[in-house]
């Protein structure tokens, strides 16, 4: 069952520390995959840090992992996600005559998914 998120795409510092040695490397991409949750937000779903959710907007469809906020950083129905491959799959193409798309406040539903009952370390 999905439920009703506002995102707030934006920059972090280690994004930005990130981005200096490439936007491939480890650290960019570490810091761009993640989406952040109130922990709160986090409880109430049944989510454990490194869970994978389904966001979905108008604009597109996205598979992720999940970490708390800092207690203090968001309000329950806030979600954040650094500027990257994934929040950018999140936005509409409609630019609204201004050459950029709608990048902060989108209406975007979070689904949980399925927890795999096989180990992925287990070897087959």
């Amino acid at each position: 069952m999905s439920e009703a998120f506002i995102l707030i795409p934006g920059r972090t510092s280690r994004q930005g520390c990130g981005i200096s040695e490439g936007k491939f490397k480890e650290a960019y991409q570490a810091e761009t995959s993640v989406l952040q949750i109130a922990p709160q937000d986090m409880q109430r779903l049944g989510l454990v840090a490194g869970d994978r959710v389904r966001v979905t907007s108008e604009g597109g469809m996205i598979e992720v992992a999940v970490q708390p906020a800092k207690s203090d950083e968001l309000p329950s129905g806030v979600l954040f996600i650094a500027y990257g491959d994934l929040s950018s799959r999140l936005m509409s193409g409609d630019t609204h005559g201004s050459g950029m798309p709608t990048s902060k406040c989108l209406d975007v539903r979070l689904e949980p998914l399925e927890k795999s009952s096989i180990d992925p370390d287990e070897k087959a």
